[in-house]
């Protein structure tokens, strides 16, 4: 008895549930059969009405298959899905089984979030999933989505758009080759070539791996990520960029191309201001300036370059480094305006010129600004000069004076004139033997000489007062070196590499450093007194031994 009552429970779910898959005829005008036309189905004609699952289909005329539980609507199809969808195309069928219709002809579908439009549309039911194969068209309340491939979950709100997609709204237009577009909260994520122009002033952004939010215009990207602004472009690894605000922030391997000025910066971390005209990058911080033949590398902890093009004004601060292939430079920061093309170095400025090394007070470089080519120098209040003897490095020739002034030809430093109280020390090699043979002291009002290849070729004297030239022997050996000389030439940046490593010598500690330092020392030392008096006595220092 128990087993004819559980077959017969069995027999009756199974009816039960093959009866939930059937598709339902709702209503019709004409119901009717043509088996030598369309064997096994059941022709439907005018105003008909279906339904399967919480689903309606309405169409003009349809083919039921019952065996099958397929259909077949042509002419005017309508297939609603509850409160979610409403679907309109020319035809369709639907699988009563796997829940799948194909719809096609003037496809256009429904819900709350946007409106889809295409020419041919797989719907699967089961998975809540639209999918068309040859172009389609998404319109929401900001934006209107085209692409070739496009994939819609209901459930996600979730659009994966792929081949030749583009997000247009007023402000944006996007392009891209595949990406993920939620239509209710209108963010889109970039997982290809992907480009946003701007409408208003044509900027763009590209990137290969991102996020944008069409709503707020802010937009993040990861991979080859560039920012294209009117006389800018920024790429980096990273771009973090608020439109309307006019922010952008890039992080690790940045290059700022200036297109007007002819000048590239670089750094690991960058901040720029669109509104007002100003970029900030530190991080292996260096400005670099195209000349004709060669660039010059500014590097520094920190580069600001604010103001218009033309009325720029660059920045550099702490442990500045300068490398040119034929001229190399330091000083701890440098000041450089756009519109007077003058270059200003602070704080113990230094220069090499090839075999010359250039101090004073203050340091100047002026750069033509029609030819873009560095055109003259001046080192202001104790300029001094300094060249190495290339065969007895233990001797220096050196010029002195109140200024100096020097002029360039082709971005190479041809000629310098020391003003007031100029003295020069010259070492006299035999140029056979190469034997040291005479030493030349001048003393003069001003001193004009012309460089060769960075030697010195040529110099003339004005207003001399005195020279004397001496056998090496007679020399004063308390006179090889004029007050006030320093050499600092292992501190001269050989390479570009070179201008970011950081000095550790020559650099005197601040105040608080010291303090610190002797803070650290003194709790040093009585760590160890009182790990000692522990081992001895086995016991915690008390108060007054700690004081």
């Amino acid at each position: 008895m128990k087993k004819l009552f559980l077959l017969a429970f069995i027999l009756f779910s199974v009816v039960s549930f093959s009866q939930t898959k059937k598709i339902k005829i709702l209503s019709t005008e004409l119901s009717t059969a043509d088996e030598s036309k369309y064997p096994g189905a059941t022709l439907l004609i005018g105003k008909v009405k279906m339904s399967h699952e919480g689903a309606t289909l309405d169409c003009q005329r349809a083919l039921l298959y019952k065996d099958k539980n397929l259909f077949k609507a042509i002419g005017e199809v309508v297939i609603e899905q509850g409160d979610t969808i409403i679907q309109y195309s020319d035809f369709a069928t639907y699988d009563g089984n796997t829940k799948k219709a194909k719809s096609w002809g003037n496809v256009e579908i429904n819900d709350k979030e946007m409106t889809l439009k295409t020419d041919t549309l797989h719907f699967d039911r089961i998975n809540q999933i639209l999918y068309y194969p040859s172009g389609g068209t998404i319109k929401d309340t900001k934006n209107t989505l085209k692409s070739v491939k496009g994939t819609y979950l209901l459930r996600d709100k979730k659009f994966t758009a792929q081949s030749k997609v583009t997000v247009v709204n007023p402000e944006n237009h996007l392009e891209s080759d595949h990406l993920d577009y939620y239509t209710n909260t209108q963010l889109a994520y970039l997982y290809g070539p992907s480009t946003i122009t701007n409408l208003k002033d044509s900027t763009k952004v590209y990137s290969e791996r991102g996020f944008y939010d069409t709503n707020t215009d802010i937009s993040y990207f990861v991979k080859n990520a560039k920012l294209f602004l009117k006389e800018r472009t920024v790429s980096a690894d990273s771009l973090y960029y608020d439109k309307r605000k006019g922010f952008a922030s890039a992080t690790n391997n940045i290059k700022v191309i200036d297109t007007v000025q002819k000048m590239v910066a670089k750094g690991n971390y960058a901040e720029l201001y669109e509104q007002k005209d100003s970029l900030f990058i530190i991080d292996r911080a260096v400005a670099i300036s195209v000349f004709e033949k060669d660039s010059m590398h500014v590097a520094g902890d920190k580069i600001l370059l604010t103001g218009k093009p033309e009325k720029r004004i660059a920045r550099i601060f702490n442990n500045v480094k300068i490398f040119k292939s034929d001229l190399q430079g330091k000083c701890d920061s440098i000041h450089t305006s756009q519109e007077t093309g003058l270059t200003r170095m602070f704080k113990r400025p230094i220069l090499w010129s090839k075999n010359s090394q250039i101090t004073g007070d203050s340091i100047q470089l002026l750069t033509n600004k029609e030819t873009n080519k560095l055109d003259s120098l001046k080192v202001l209040q104790n300029a001094f000069m300094i060249q190495q003897d290339s065969i007895h490095k233990e001797n220096f020739n050196q010029i002195k004076g109140r200024n100096i002034y020097g002029k360039f030809e082709n971005d190479e430093l041809r000629t310098m004139m020391v003003i007031g109280n100029a003295e020069s020390l010259y070492f006299n090699n035999n140029d056979e033997t190469h034997k040291l043979e005479t030493i030349t002291k001048e003393i003069a009002s001003d001193i004009e000489f012309i460089l060769e290849d960075g030697q010195i070729a040529q110099t003339k004297y004005f207003k001399k007062s005195e020279g004397t030239t001496y056998p090496p022997s007679e020399f004063p050996s308390e006179e090889h070196k004029f007050k006030g000389f320093i050499w600092r030439g292992d501190e001269q940046p050989l390479s570009v590499e070179d201008i970011f490593v950081k000095d550790t010598t020559n650099t005197a500690p601040t105040r608080e450093k010291k303090e610190l330092d002797v803070v650290k020392e003194a709790k040093e030392n009585f760590l160890k007194e009182s790990s000692k008096k522990e081992s001895k006595e086995r016991k915690k220092p008390n108060l007054k031994e700690l004081k």
